[in-house]
């Protein structure tokens, strides 16, 4: 089972992935999520644990499964 920084990083690095594929700024995405851009950044950076209905926003925006964000592969 992978420790809580693992599923962390993951979650935190493929939510920046998606986003600048999606070339949208944290500002935009933060936006349309109705959340703080300081936030957002807090996620990208590992800095912040978001909620999954954050998660699911954040997939909703970006037009993404969850599955994007973290595998079920790895579960």
């Amino acid at each position: 089972m992978q420790k809580d920084n693992d599923i962390l990083i993951q979650v935190s690095d493929n939510i920046r992935i998606a986003r600048t594929k999606k070339r949208l700024s944290q500002e935009k995405l933060a936006e349309m999520i109705d959340i703080s851009t300081k936030y957002l950044n807090m996620i990208e950076n590992r800095k912040a644990n978001p909620t999954i209905v954050i998660v699911i926003k954040i997939c909703l925006a970006l037009g993404i499964e969850l599955n994007t964000i973290y595998p079920t592969k790895d579960l």
